[in-house]
């Protein structure tokens, strides 16, 4: 067994809307920029995070069908389906099977090519995340969802749709710097407030867009790591939870249980606390799922997250650098390979390679994936090897 699983190369495609490229040839672009900076022509299994793949571009089978885009037949892959915390799941797999010393060398790839579909049917499927036969027949969406827990968060905690947004802005003024990111732009707090309604009270602006996008990674004992790069990324923990699928089942809708228990248990095996991390990446498909995560990583009080985001505690330059080159908001939503972007970026940041969007001193990131409402949560914690 490995005693440490370590990241040794990373590629990732821009976000947006890839008319002239397929799902395949995504995955192949990313992977092979991440194969090429491990300096490695094989891996031993393959696994692809992918949420929809069926219901927007009618292919099933990722697992073999990427493996054989990639030269490699013959080779263990298979795809790995948790929502939109698909990539991240995937993740967390190729860390058990190198844990386990089922395998040595791993690609881990996450991909989605959501705007070949019509918006209408790429709603449906982001609502089949949820419990479909109350879901989708209500004809609730995803925003719909979030709009509600918005209003009782602010409700409860006596907070302003103002404030709260101010984590959609913070995403788009990172993203400013990121070349891959879907909306490389600024917005103000006032442009999320004068944007279409969604479903109230959210707006156009707090809510994330359809789109296109491939990111990989290479992982590998810690032991051939320190062969093959001179600043590997260790995998300090990679912890899966679960929650009750019905949001309205579960004791509160404002507490993301299975967030709680995967940060818990992830914090326990690095043998750190929330004070050591140094750069987050959390999910937020509208701001309120932003806020929620930073209460449920542990890294301020319940109901205390909306004033830590307007008071620009999670900018680039202050106490925790959040989704430092544009988050789900702005870098871009592709929700199969979305929990892989966070790991890309996390090892730009841990590396010192992030650009001007660098946080000094980064030695240990976090980074949570949620599929759905909360039913699945994925946690990593990165640490840079010296």
């Amino acid at each position: 067994m490995s005693s440490k699983v370590a990241i040794v190369g990373v590629g990732c495609t821009k976000v947006g809307e890839h008319w002239d490229k397929s799902l395949r040839q995504l995955f192949l672009e990313a992977s092979l920029k991440a194969l090429e900076e491990a300096d490695v022509d094989r891996v031993d299994a393959i696994y692809v995070g992918n949420m929809a793949s069926a219901t927007i571009n009618f292919q099933q089978h990722l697992g073999a069908l990427m493996a054989d885009v990639m030269g490699m037949r013959g080779v263990d892959a298979v795809r790995v389906e948790a929502a939109d915390a698909s990539g991240s799941a995937a993740v967390h797999q190729a860390y058990m099977a190198i844990k386990s010393g089922q395998a040595q060398t791993v690609l881990v790839g996450g991909v989605e090519k959501l705007t070949d579909a019509r918006p209408a049917d790429v709603e449906y499927a982001a609502m089949m995340s949820e419990r479909s036969e109350y879901v989708v027949y209500s004809g609730i969406t995803i925003a719909g969802l979030n709009a509600i827990q918005t209003q009782l968060y602010m409700d409860r905690f006596n907070a302003r749709y103002e404030d709260i947004v101010n984590f959609a802005v913070n995403d788009h003024r990172n993203a400013a710097g990121n070349p891959y990111a879907q909306f490389p732009f600024p917005i103000t707090v006032e442009r999320v407030l004068e944007s279409p309604p969604v479903a109230d009270p959210i707006r156009l602006f707090d809510t994330t867009a359809p789109a296109d996008g491939a990111a990989a990674l290479v992982l590998c004992p810690l032991e051939t790591a320190k062969k093959l790069c001179d600043t590997p990324v260790v995998i300090e923990a990679s912890v899966l939870a679960t929650d009750g699928v019905n949001p309205y089942e579960r004791d509160d809708v404002l507490t993301l249980t299975s967030t709680r228990v995967a940060a818990e248990r992830a914090y326990r095996t690095a043998g750190i606390t929330p004070r050591d991390v140094d750069v987050v990446e959390v999910h937020n498909t509208s701001s309120i799922m932003g806020v929620l995560a930073l209460e449920d990583l542990g890294f301020v009080e319940k109901g205390q997250g909306w004033r830590f985001v307007a008071e620009g505690q999670i900018a680039l330059n202050a106490d925790l650098p959040t989704n430092t080159l544009g988050g789900l908001k702005a870098r871009g939503h592709p929700w199969g390979a979305t929990g892989v972007y966070q790991l890309v970026e996390l090892t730009w940041q841990l590396r010192g390679e992030a650009g001007g969007n660098q946080v000094d001193g980064a030695e240990i990131g976090l980074a949570q994936s949620v599929g759905g409402l909360g039913a699945t949560t994925v946690v990593h914690i990165l640490r840079r090897w010296h």
